[in-house]
């Protein structure tokens, strides 16, 4: 159950993904003077040492976010500028150390009258996250809470100014999460139609992840909701041989943010900085993106 990391695979191209959604997302929403309470159901540990141990193990980052502030990169797209320059404010001098989780954008991003709500499971990481937070001097603006994201976003929806948004990125180690995704988006939707609901996955040759989008589709659109639906693809996913005959598996190949009731200025945002993420992030010829609406 708590075998997952996210301090492995701190600012791979996922990351590049999802945060570059969830800054375009948010920048959108704070544009509202009423407040917006904001919940990220598996928050992780909040901020990532990309020198540290685990980040340098798999070195994800290097295919991810190095890319992007490597010297000489042509000029960014708005919404992948707004990502690199939040990533940067994290960092001292022209190197990228310090990677900046969900938790840490989201909280830089949001004006005093705003609330947060973190949610984390895993022991080791939900002690980083309290340690990490409290050095942020947040007050009562941000709350870490040691309870199941899927369930624990419950309580608080609605919210009291009736103005969420919520982020749920599970590992999908467990194939239940899967399903669980499902009914937690069902279940919010009823209790608080409007709210912003975006969901990150992995694309990986599992029956489970290619059904995911398509039944959020059916759930906005049944609701008379509007989605948007983008994914990044930086790679094959097949298995490839060694000269040694060993079988290599390619790690994550591609995944998707899906969300539901967004805002109307994300699709034009991505459409610009998606093709920009294929060119500066493919590993193969494979690399491509996608990128649907409805509602």
């Amino acid at each position: 159950m708590f075998s997952y990391r996210h301090a492995f695979h701190a600012g791979n191209h996922a990351d590049v993904l999802k945060h570059t959604v969830l800054i375009a997302t948010l920048q959108h929403l704070i544009e509202k003077d009423a407040a917006l309470t904001v919940l990220d159901t598996h928050a992780g540990a909040g901020l990532y040492r990309l020198d540290g141990d685990y980040a340098s193990t798999s070195g994800e980052a290097v295919d991810g976010i190095l890319r992007l502030t490597a010297p000489g990169v042509a000029a960014l797209t708005p919404a992948l500028q707004a990502y690199v320059d939040m990533v940067k404010a994290f960092n001292q001098g022209a190197t990228t150390k310090v990677y900046p989780g969900s938790p840490f954008i989201i909280q830089r991003l949001l004006r005093d009258h705003d609330k947060l709500k973190l949610f984390e499971l895993h022991p080791t990481d939900l002690r980083a996250l309290a340690g990490n937070v409290a050095q942020l001097e947040a007050g009562r603006q941000v709350a870490v809470l040691h309870e199941d994201g899927f369930e624990g976003i419950k309580k608080f929806l609605p919210p009291p100014a009736r103005r969420a948004l919520v982020l749920c990125d599970p590992s999908y180690e467990m194939k239940s999460d899967y399903a669980k995704v499902l009914d937690m988006a069902a279940d919010a939707l009823k209790r608080f139609a409007t709210g912003t609901y975006a969901v990150w996955y992995p694309i990986i040759p599992r029956p489970e992840a290619h059904d995911l989008p398509r039944r959020l589709k059916t759930l906005a659109t049944k609701a008379g909701k509007s989605w948007l639906h983008a994914t990044l693809t930086v790679k094959s996913s097949k298995l490839t041989e060694t000269a040694e005959g060993e079988v290599k598996r390619p790690g994550l190949p591609a995944s998707g943010m899906f969300l539901i009731n967004p805002p109307f200025t994300l699709k034009a945002a991505l459409k610009a900085a998606l093709p920009q993420m294929v060119e500066l992030l493919a590993q193969d010829k494979h690399a491509t993106h996608t990128l649907e609406s409805g509602g």
